[in-house]
This record gives structure tokens, sequence and C-alpha cells, in this order.
């Protein structure tokens, strides 16, 4: 089990159990690639035990994912409840959101984003075991290897929220999952420069693996500074307030 899962995503959920919650949080995880396309999840009884709800609510999580198309349920052997990842959205469509963002909107995103990164780089530098320094480049590497778009953007996603969890906090951790969900489609907008990205992942986890929080917290302050600089030029290449 990777690291945001065993620490993340099939833990206990906080009071309440509902299913509204159960469906966010897959919906969350599958959207930002933490569930694989085709993945088949654990049965419903291990799984609700994981999350700490009963199987009816589990059951009535699974049917609104179903509606929402983004979990398939299979009869007979072999069969069971398999992940079905969303489709790729064309750049014209995701230009939509961005322009109901606001300036001062974006700035703020990104600030929370700088605030949370840096945090959980700091944390994992001081925390990280080998195993996870390990993972972490395991997750680089399918980013410089993805060759689609949302590949790419799934792959920076799962990285940087694979090192909050490496930071061994899952509120950080559900910060970041909660932020990529909300501007994760758009940080590769324009499409950024897979070296230069790369270059920075690799520095941060050799910063992490150094046991280094200062330089590690500079690192992925530092890298998303860059891409909400690039967010506010397209921004403001829409010519709309």
């Amino acid at each position: 089990m990777t690291t945001v899962r065993a620490r993340t995503l099939f833990t206990p959920l906080d009071a309440g159990g509902r299913a509204d919650t159960v469906t966010r949080r897959l919906a969350k995880a599958i959207r930002l690639g933490l569930l694989l396309d085709g993945e088949r999840l654990p049965a419903e009884s291990q799984l609700a035990g994981q999350l700490g709800v009963s199987t009816v609510t589990l059951r009535e999580a699974l049917a609104t994912l179903r509606t929402m198309g983004l979990v398939e349920t299979r009869r007979g052997r072999g069969g069971g409840s398999f992940v079905r990842a969303p489709s790729e959205h064309p750049a014209d469509r995701l230009e939509r959101p961005l322009r109901l963002l606001s300036l001062h909107e974006l700035r703020d995103i990104g600030d929370h984003r700088a605030a949370i990164a840096g945090a959980a780089a700091r944390l994992a530098a001081e925390r990280a075991l080998a195993s996870d320094v390990a993972a972490l480049r395991e997750y680089a590497e399918r980013l410089r290897g993805a060759a689609a778009l949302t590949d790419r953007r799934r792959a920076d996603a799962r990285l940087h929220i694979e090192i909050a969890a490496t930071a061994q906090s899952p509120r950080l951790t559900r910060e970041e999952m909660d932020l990529w969900s909300e501007i994760g489609d758009l940080v590769w907008l324009p499409e950024q420069d897979v070296a230069s990205v790369c270059g920075d992942h690799d520095q941060l986890i050799d910063a992490i693996e150094a046991r280094a929080p200062e330089r590690a917290r500079q690192i992925a302050e530092r890298h998303v500074a860059v891409q909400t600089s690039r967010l506010l030029d397209l921004r403001l290449s829409l010519h709309q307030p």
C-alpha cells in the first residue's frame, strides 16, 4: 500500500461517516489519480472497515460514484467495484474555470499552496524513511515518462500529495488533496516545461533525502510560486477582470 493510502486515503473518516463524505473522498482520489483507472477497490466489507463506516453507508456512496461515472460494478467471478478515471478536458474548457477566478483569488490560492507545500516538504525532510524517498523518486519518474497531459497533471499531483503523506500529517495531506482538486487542472495550463518541473522535483526529493528541512521548504515554495506566476500571467492574458 502506498504512503498516501496507508496514512490518509483508506483511513477512518472524521466524525459523521456519512455517505456524501465517503463519496467526496473517493471521488477526489479518483480525479487526482490516487486510484487508477481500472483498479479494483477493496471488498465492500474491507473498505467499509478501513473507512470506519457501515457497509450500508459505503454502498450508498458507491451508488453515487456509479452515477457520476467514476466507478463501475462488475458481477460474477472477478467482479467488484472498479475505478473509471474521468476523461481528458481540452485546454479551451479549462480556460473557462480560470476566467471565473480573479487575480486576487489566484494569488490567494497560490499563497495557500505554497504554505502547505512548504510545510509538508519541511516535515518530510525530518520524518521520511528510506522507503518513502524511494517511493517519491518512483512518482517523479512517472511524471518524467508521462506522455499525455492528463497523466502529467495526475503524476504531479500524486507526487506532492505523497510528500505530504511522507510528512506523516493526515491534515496536511488532506489540504494538499483539497488544493489539487481545486486548482490541479489549471496548474498545467498552459503546458509546463516537463524538464524544468522534473528538475524541481529532483532537487526537492534530494533535500528530503538529505534531511535538509529548510532547503526542502524553500524549493517547494519556489516551485509553487513559479506555477502561480504562470497562472497569473495567463489569467491576465484572458482580458477579463
